[in-house]
């Protein structure tokens, strides 16, 4: 009798056993949130049968917005489920997705969750397409074998669709050396050196060997090698470190043998190379020689130039208006129309040079270069605080980014508070103590700063937009001294569909109207467009006034994002972008990112990217003038980064006066080749191998001109190359940069 009635309960919930799996795709729902729902004793008798692998606004619950739900899913777990099992301990609970965040309960206790609610400490985070697996061991979490479990799932949707999705519960035994796992992290604190961590996640304990190699990847020498014998205990990570140096293109590999099963964990690694030579110890400007400001609008400009320190900088013929500190700050202000050109000279004790520097004062003459600096949002995305962004700017002092023209230092979303004050005038978030205060201090040391807005009701992140009150936002940052306004799309969707108007003109009528408030305000911000309304920002950006505007959707730190964003989608836009008017490609992800959620204590991991890839992202974003945003913490960043962006004649292309955006003007097969004029006559060249081998080219063959070549100098090494150095290996996405004169 009590096995036709087990028989039949796994029926109602639509659960399938075999030999060792349990499959669950039905459960019981509640829309609310109360902690009291994961207890396995509370009464949901009352509760709407569902299922598990739909949404649950395709099953007639509201599509609601910043909603919570409870699913209650009761299943037994045979004891079966360990027949011809190694190891007797260990399960995974193989859950559903949930839009957008979950926390999962076995019989009342937290085994997992994916995301971070709205009550989280570190801010809301969402996860909707993540996997989630969670692993519970049997003596510990309470699992109840050949009796009822109750697995509580607690739901946070931010909007649209929500609840759990994709697959069904599946409870499954694993082998035990399936709990086998290795990780391979870059550490480049001190000595360079990767961490090779190998685990078991099972009770079993196991016993194997890790083999390392370094292999030079241009000669494939030998570069290191290392045999060691491991024994894991559960849940207690090996750790192995193996030092390299960055003088080399290498590749480690490392090996483990489990020693009973014969189990193989293999990754192979790029390691980081650095190809910049170091920067002289005399004086170098390393910016473009002129800055763009509209009559009296105040001058905030810090000269770039490495060198040892101290410097002392001067200028016997500097225009009546304008002030020069010795430590390189150009401020003051300009009442009229006018082109001003005056000599910078910087010196220290090995030497001095100088700069003929051109100031051009007139209605339309911000935004001369593309705008290069720092955003939050890819390292802290909604946890930014006042203490992270004033760390991150110290960092690029100290570090020497501002010595190459990194000058913007951008809050993204998450700085808003939670109401407006009675007359509708928006103040920061307890994160941000005294906006003003960090904007004088920024100034004060020759950066900018730029804030973050939505011309919709909220937010993409859910904080307060500016609808109807566009008047009111302008003039508080007019006051707290913002240099820069990223204005992104979100919530403005909701306007358009309640006025059902979703031409061009619903886009540009929003952005117009902020537009018009920021050019009442008595000081330069510059204005960056988001990405939605069509996402063909390009087409009507100008008409908005518009210093520059995004031409894809987000970027993320993986390969198949450089190639869709950078590749596929600024090809054919170099004719919508000028002086001023600049189309970008997104931030750059390269360094410490993790988008305010990441593995450890700080939210951050290194980029996805390898070594050849940050390489491609960063010569394909200068050569096609995007602007240069750092994404990363600055105060993590390492050697290997600040080699990416502190390369002056890379910079350069970048910020190349003549302003003539790159474009595709060859492809052969997986060989992208790039092109840009260049102020001084010479082109700037990428030469990108998009593909997943390494390829052998003639880079003579690839450059795109009839004429024959003068003198071909590669950009990354910033060395001139002969006839010989021409046939190269590009490897799998990796490139060669080239100026080249005729």
């Amino acid at each position: 009798m009590k096995k036709l009635f087990l028989v039949a309960l796994m029926a109602l919930m639509g659960l399938q056993l075999d030999a060792q799996n349990v499959t669950v795709s039905k459960g019981l729902l509640k829309q609310g949130d109360d902690l009291n729902w994961a207890k396995p004793e509370m009464d949901d008798t009352s509760w709407s049968e569902v299922d598990i692998t739909k949404r649950w606004d395709e099953q007639g619950f509201p599509q609601n917005t910043k909603a919570y739900g409870w699913y209650r899913i009761h299943v037994t777990i045979p004891k079966s489920v360990f027949q011809g099992a190694d190891q007797q301990n260990a399960l995974i609970l193989n859950m559903p997705k949930a839009d957008d965040v979950d926390e999962c309960y076995l019989n009342g206790k937290l085994i997992g969750s994916t995301g971070r609610m709205p009550t989280n400490a570190a801010g809301y985070f969402p996860a909707s397409n993540d996997v989630r697996n969670y692993v519970v061991n049997i003596k510990e979490d309470c699992v109840r074998l050949d009796a009822e479990n109750v697995i509580a799932v607690r739901v946070y949707n931010r909007g649209g669709s929500g609840g759990l999705y994709n697959n069904p519960l599946t409870i499954t035994c694993p082998k035990a050396a399936e709990g086998l796992s290795m990780r391979l992290s870059d550490t480049n604190v001190g000595q360079y050196h990767y961490d090779i961590e190998v685990n078991n996640a099972y009770s079993t304990a196991t016993n194997g060997t890790l083999d390392v190699t370094i292999i030079d990847r241009e000669t494939g020498a030998k570069v290191k090698s290392l045999s060691k014998k491991l024994s894991l205990k559960r849940n207690k990570p090996v750790r192995v470190t193996v030092p390299y140096n960055m003088d080399k293109m290498c590749q480690l590999t490392a090996t483990y043998t489990d020693a009973k099963t014969g189990k193989v964990l293999s990754e192979s690694k790029q390691l980081k190379y650095v190809l910049t030579p170091a920067a002289p110890a005399t004086p170098r400007f390393n910016g473009a020689p002129v800055f763009g400001v509209r009559p009296g609008s105040p001058v905030i400009y810090r000269f770039p130039v490495s060198g040892e320190k101290p410097m002392k900088f001067t200028c016997n013929d500097l225009p009546a208006g304008l002030q020069l500190t010795e430590s390189g700050v150009l401020s003051g202000k300009i009442g009229k129309p006018a082109v001003l050109t005056f000599t910078v000279v910087a010196e220290n004790a090995k030497g001095k040079a100088s700069q003929e520097f051109t100031l051009k004062v007139g209605a339309d003459m911000i935004g001369q270069t593309p705008p290069m600096g720092w955003n939050s949002w890819n390292c802290w995305g909604l946890t930014v605080t006042q203490e992270k962004v004033m760390a991150s700017t110290q960092a690029l002092i100290d570090k020497g980014l501002a010595e190459y023209g990194y000058s913007y230092i951008n809050i993204d979303d998450g700085w808003e508070a939670p109401e407006r004050n009675p007359d509708g005038t928006l103040d920061a978030n307890q994160k941000f103590p005294s906006m003003k205060g960090l904007v004088d201090w920024l100034h004060e040391r020759g950066l900018k700063f730029g804030i973050y807005s939505a011309p919709g009701a909220t937010t993409c992140g859910g904080y307060l937009g500016s609808l109807g009150y566009e008047k009111e936002d302008a003039e508080v940052w007019n006051k707290w001294g913002v240099d820069y306004l990223k204005y992104d799309w979100c919530s403005y969707e909701n306007v358009r569909a309640q006025e059902n108007d979703y031409g061009f003109a619903s886009c540009i009528r929003p952005y117009l109207l902020m537009q018009k408030f920021l050019r009442q305000q008595p000081r330069d911000i510059f204005y960056s467009l988001g990405p939605l309304g069509g996402t063909q920002v390009y087409l009507w950006g100008l008409y908005c006034d518009g210093n520059s505007w995004r031409t894809a959707q987000d970027i993320n730190d993986t390969w198949h994002s450089i190639y869709d964003v950078g590749f596929r989608q600024q090809l054919g836009k170099s004719q919508y972008s000028s002086i001023g008017h600049w189309n970008d490609p997104d931030m750059l992800v390269v360094g410490k990112v993790g988008y305010g959620l990441g593995e450890n204590t700080k939210g951050l991991r290194e980029t996805r990217l390898t070594p050849d890839e940050q390489y491609t992202h960063i010569t394909l974003w200068t050569l096609v003038s995007s602007n240069m945003l750092i994404g990363c913490d600055i105060a993590q960043m390492d050697d290997f980064t600040l080699n990416l962006l502190c390369n002056n004649e890379v910079n350069a292309i970048d910020q190349d006066l003549l302003g003539k955006q790159a474009d595709r003007a060859l492809k052969e097969g997986d060989i992208e080749v790039w092109s840009r004029p260049l102020a001084d006559g010479a082109i700037a060249v990428g030469i990108f191998n998009v593909g997943e081998t390494d390829r052998q080219v003639d880079m003579k063959k690839l450059i795109p001109s009839e004429k024959p070549a003068k003198n071909v100098r590669d950009l990354w090494r910033q060395k001139d190359l002969s006839e010989s150095e021409l046939n190269c290996t590009i490897p799998l996405h990796g490139c060669r940069y080239l100026k080249v004169w005729f």
